[in-house]
């Protein structure tokens, strides 16, 4: 499986190159300024949809920890291509850990970069709720300190909203 990764990874930064080229070439044919916009934005987005097709079917392979990683790093790199891709993944990503992950550490912890990467974005809606469903979560798992810990950050988070 390692190796399919790798592949498909290849195979996204191969199929993105490819398709660069071809406008390239069409542009020179055609020279047209909106046929050229069309096609660098079809290259995009049959990069990201591969690489959305990696992550997701890492998930469903149970591999987990690449797919964690591979998810945090599309996030990251799908926020320079399409800010709504990138949370959209951010989101797919904390549900899915908060319902399949067993060790609740991690969970937690990424639940916690997820939301200080959102709030860089200021998009602070949905920050904080993904605050309130991990504080929700972990209130229910009965790990008290953590969830107090999560409250008081999202105090703080909602007295700089209200502030600004």
């Amino acid at each position: 499986m390692t190796f399919c990764s790798y592949l498909s990874i290849y195979l996204s930064y191969s199929v993105h190159i490819y398709l660069s080229l071809l406008i390239l070439f069409i542009s020179i044919l055609f020279c047209s300024y909106q046929y050229i916009s069309f096609c660098t934005y079809l290259s995009h987005s049959v990069h990201i949809y591969l690489s959305i097709y990696l992550s997701i079917n890492l998930s469903i392979s149970l591999f987990l920890y690449l797919f964690i990683y591979l998810s945090i790093y599309l996030s990251i790199y799908l926020s320079e291509c399409s800010i709504y891709l990138s949370i959209y993944l951010s989101i797919y990503l904390s549900i899915y850990l908060s319902i399949y992950l067993s060790h609740i550490f991690i969970s937690i912890y990424l639940s916690i970069y997820l939301s200080i990467y959102l709030s860089i974005y200021r998009i602070l809606f949905i920050s904080i709720y993904l605050i309130l469903y991990i504080s929700i979560s972990l209130s229910l798992c009965s790990y008290i300190y953590l969830s107090i810990y999560l409250s008081i950050y999202l105090s703080h988070s909602v007295h700089i909203y209200l502030s600004t």
